[in-house]
């Protein structure tokens, strides 16, 4: 990213904020990084940490649903990480229209601005409820892939490579179950959705290194899954406040048991190198038989999938623990 300018969607958020201080300690030499978020408020505090005076960054207020802005602030960008998105499932499903204005035609706005702009490249932020969704967020998500696929193979495409990444839960992330049983574990007992419930989980810093990946390796047109471990939520429980009660609340409108990361669906095109899947596109100029030649990566197996409940590898109650500490998780 040396001598780049790299603009981020919703770079006020958790990741936006995590992936700019990565930018800044191993890039010295980046050009500029560009914040776009709609909060104001949340601008003000980053730009305490990062103050425009100290940093070769600039912060710009608005909104990806307002394309003629959208078209404004990416000119000159040479990298455009999109991680803007209305995320919070409850929420999604309460207001579904305005999470399609935001995650579907605020995703094709800045396919456009990037095709506008001749892009060089693009790597937009997707989700493990993107996969067989079944709730309004999931859903849009999967939009915002199918947008994205389509863009790459775009015959009037000579200039931008859109590359998706997928993931699961953030650890400790704000919003998400170990802050929240952190919270509530004073009143004496930990509400659980479903003592069954599994989810993938990775740090932050993975999600990073997950972009970079994008931005590094990515073809175009390909969806990128980090090989990561599960948790069962009883765990979590049992990390957080083992001595306490544990109510089953059942799970709430839209949430799944399990996730998954790579659906059986998708395996027919699904190829694994080194610590990632890599779903290759069914239509493009260029085909999972080509990647394998090219990167030495391994077809899966057809029906393949990759499912929270039934993945090899697992969060033991003490590596959660440890998690915990490194992530310095707050309530």
């Amino acid at each position: 990213m040396n001598n780049k300018t790299v603009l981020i969607t919703g770079g006020t958020g958790s990741f936006g904020k995590a992936f700019t201080e990565y930018i800044f300690k191993n890039y010295p030499k980046v050009k500029k990084v560009i914040i776009f978020s709609r909060d104001e408020q949340k601008q003000h505090a980053m730009a305490s940490e990062f103050p425009p005076k100290d940093y070769p960054i600039r912060y710009y207020l608005g909104d990806v649903r307002d394309k003629e802005r959208v078209m404004q602030i990416s000119r000159n960008v040479d990298i455009l990480v999109h991680s803007a998105a209305i995320k919070h499932v409850p929420a999604a499903e309460q207001n579904p229209m305005e999470c399609v204005k935001t995650n579907i035609l605020g995703s094709q706005n800045i396919i456009d601005a990037a095709f506008a702009n001749e892009i060089p490249k693009v790597v937009a932020l997707s989700t493990d409820k993107a996969a067989s969704p079944i709730n309004t967020y999931g859903a849009s998500k999967l939009l915002l892939e199918k947008l994205f696929i389509y863009a790459n193979r775009d015959d009037n495409n000579e200039t931008t490579k859109f590359s998706i990444v997928r993931y699961g839960n953030i650890f400790g992330s704000k919003g998400s179950v170990v802050p929240f049983f952190m919270k509530v574990k004073e009143q004496g007992f930990l509400p659980i959705t479903d003592k069954e419930m599994t989810r993938f989980s990775i740090t932050l810093q993975e999600s990073i290194n997950l972009v970079m990946e994008g931005i590094n390796n990515g073809w175009g047109g390909e969806i990128i899954v980090p090989i990561a471990p599960s948790y069962r939520i009883t765990d979590v429980a049992k990390a957080v406040a083992p001595d306490i009660e544990y109510r089953e609340v059942g799970i709430r409108q839209g949430e799944k048991l399990h996730e998954v990361m790579v659906s059986e669906y998708e395996s027919y095109t699904t190829v694994k190198r080194g610590n990632y899947y890599i779903i290759t596109p069914l239509e493009d100029k260029w085909n999972y038989k080509e990647y394998c030649q090219k990167t030495g990566a391994t077809k899966m197996e057809n029906g393949f999938e990759y499912h929270s409940g039934k993945n090899s590898d697992w969060l033991s109650v003490e590596d959660i623990k440890k998690l915990i500490e490194q992530e310095e998780i707050m309530q």
